[in-house]
């Protein structure tokens, strides 16, 4: 029987101790002593938000396929549970064996999102692995990060031994081997790093150097030592209906954020918003077989016991054979009491006829991302969504028999005026208008429509990574007016406004486009006790902004500045396939308001098509 890293003592007295003893249905147990490689897989944030990640579940169960891995969870402990593993020196552990993380050949972490970025620091400074990469000796375990937030992986630099660029099934078992290989024949950690640094879509940090203009920019950026690469290549899966899928994925014994099956359908969109990373970085669009989900559902339902199937797809509504699934879906689990999830869908007949067979109306809402309330706004940011698509759905939504509709809003988007701010108000009162022209003896008592805005971050490989920012101040101002008007509208009591935390994006703006200097700023902010900021009870501004004051750095160099068309950023050195050249343009037709029609309508020549496949109609009208 395992012993538990903590005792019961300690269990009884923190919050939701199950997120730490492991021992789940389908979790991977193997003999340490039987394996030649220990690979921690790590999500920087608690185990709900961990154990709803399918790239984590797609990886644990690929490593543990191969006999000489053994792969096991880490999460980031709640607060609580921080202050008891330092005040009693209890080392981070892993969740199958509960052996000391520090003890694992490989620490990989998945990096999602910008605001966990003094998490990843809380897992290395608690395993008690040295913070900076060059000061990790041969014991230490290698650190490897993945995930979207690696297609900038600067202001990270110091603290890793390795970035994974793109899909980890490609290359992944490559470097598992040669590492297998170094560790057998005595070789030192730098052989390795150079060594792996040679494995296309592998990023050596330590191995190149960032030199900065007078005024700030980064004058160049180039490797300083022979194995690393000028460049370094994406990794994509091009067959996806033949890449590793958990057939049993392991069953937390807590709710998870999403606990069910996820059946990922496709990679990538087709679609070309240009604020949205996903839609830009995930190039080209590739479709899993409509038999190969099928299978899948079956055997993931029956190896898992949930209740609920969910398609995982960036646009599922663009996935080919859709309708063949939803239905098979339908017919095959319904009866058994199995829900159906369907997001990312558009709202059209076809979508509404379905959730109709698969939701209780009653209890649930539909979304619409509008992303802007004025036709001229969602023009610049390439929505491809025009006011009467927005309408016609919520009137058919609402004829179906919902009552309750969440539309979403981005504020502070480049070109934005007062006028287009207004029309997110005016937009929602127009949905809510559709409502109302159902007869009174029809409608299904009243109706709510809450609409929410999140505030703009330009990301890379965007036509966006040019734009500028707005200060925490400007984005409430803009929200106010926002919310004003929605307080002069006819309908105002059923229509309900809020919007995110501006200051939250403000720093995760910084993060998003900083460089190499902001790594002292995420080490001085933990130091001074910043974690869990993606969490409102744990955010502290106020110490983000003695950390960016001690390490004297500007936000508004980072943030409030619009990018020179030909500025080097810092993370150029990445090839995501889809040319700078591409972002720019569509950059330039934001600014004049032109539409770009999707990949299925016409090709734009973004330059995914050198990966040879998926569905992409480079070269071919």
């Amino acid at each position: 029987m395992r012993k538990l890293a903590l005792d019961d003592e300690i269990l009884l007295n923190i919050e939701k101790p199950a997120r730490y003893i492991g021992g789940e249905v389908n979790a991977v147990m193997k003999d340490p002593s039987k394996v030649d490689i220990r690979f921690a897989m790590c999500f920087p944030d608690v185990y709900e938000i961990g154990m709803s990640h399918l790239g984590i579940q797609i990886l644990y169960d690929m490593f543990n396929q191969r006999e000489d891995v053994w792969c096991e969870r880490v999460y980031s402990p709640w607060t609580d549970l921080d202050k008891v593993m330092r005040e009693k020196k209890i080392p981070l552990f892993a969740l199958e064996s509960q052996d000391p993380v520090r003890e694992f050949d490989f620490l990989g972490i998945t990096i999602q999102f910008e605001m966990c970025y003094t998490n990843i620091l809380q897992i290395l400074d608690l395993s008690g692995i040295p913070l900076h990469a060059e000061e990790r000796a041969e014991k230490d375990p290698i650190v490897i990060g993945g995930g979207p937030c690696t297609y900038n992986p600067e202001p990270l630099a110091e603290f890793f031994d390795l970035f994974y660029i793109g899909e980890g099934e490609t290359v992944y078992n490559e470097l598992l081997d040669i590492y297998k290989e170094y560790k057998a024949a005595g070789k030192s950690r730098r052989e390795f790093l150079e060594a792996a640094a040679g494995i296309e879509g592998i990023y050596v940090p330590q191995f190149y150097e960032a030199e900065y203009n007078e005024d700030g920019t980064l004058e160049s950026f180039s490797p300083k030592n022979e194995k690393a690469s000028e460049r370094v290549r994406k990794q994509v899966v091009m067959d996806v209906t033949d890449a590793p899928y958990p057939m049993k994925p392991v069953v937390p014994f807590i709710k998870a954020t999403q606990d069910r099956v996820v059946l990922e359908i496709q990679r990538g969109c087709i679609r070309g918003c240009r604020f949205c990373q996903a839609g830009m970085i995930y190039r080209p669009t590739r479709e899993r077989s409509v038999e190969r989900l099928k299978e899948y559902a079956r055997t993931m339902l029956e190896n898992t016991g949930h209740e609920e199937i969910s398609l995982s797809s960036l646009s599922s509504s663009d996935y080919s054979e859709l309708k063949e699934l939803v239905l098979f879906l339908i017919d095959e689990f319904k009866e058994k009491g199995i829900n159906i999830s369907l997001p990312s869908l558009r709202i059209d007949a076809f979508s509404l006829d379905v959730m109709n067979k698969v939701q209780d109306i009653r209890k649930s809402s539909l979304t619409f991302a509008p992303e802007a309330g004025s036709q001229r706004m969602r023009d610049v940011i390439n929505k491809g969504l025009t006011e009467e698509d927005i309408l016609e759905g919520a009137g058919q939504a609402f004829e179906g028999g919902w009552t309750k509709v969440k539309l979403y809003f981005m504020l502070g988007l480049p070109t934005e005026k007062e006028e287009d701010m207004k029309e997110i108000a005016r937009l929602s009162d127009r949905v809510a208008r559709k409502y109302y022209e159902i007869p009174k003896e029809q409608r299904h008592g009243k109706c709510q429509i809450t609409a929410s805005s999140s505030f703009f971050v330009p990301k890379p490989f965007t036509p966006f990574q040019w734009a500028s920012m707005c200060t925490a101040e400007e984005y409430v101002r803009r929200a106010s007016i926002v919310k004003h008007e929605f307080q002069e509208q006819l309908n105002r009591k059923s229509l309900r406004y809020n919007w995110h935390d501006a200051e939250v994006t403000v720093l995760e703006g910084v993060m998003a486009r900083g460089d190499r200097r902001i790594g002292k700023v995420i080490e001085r902010a933990y130091e001074l006790g910043c974690l869990f900021d993606s969490w409102t009870e744990s955010f502290n501004n106020d110490l983000w902004m003695q950390a960016f004051t001690e390490t004297e750095t500007d936000i508004a160099f980072y943030n409030l500045r619009e990018r020179k068309p030909d500025e080097l950023f810092p993370w150029d050195f990445i090839d995501v396939g889809v040319k700078r050249s591409f972002l720019y343009k569509e950059w330039e037709r934001a600014m004049q308001g032109v539409v770009t029609p999707n990949c299925r309508m016409q090709c734009s020549g973004c330059g995914a098509a050198g990966f040879g496949g998926g569905v992409c109609y480079e070269g071919k009208n």
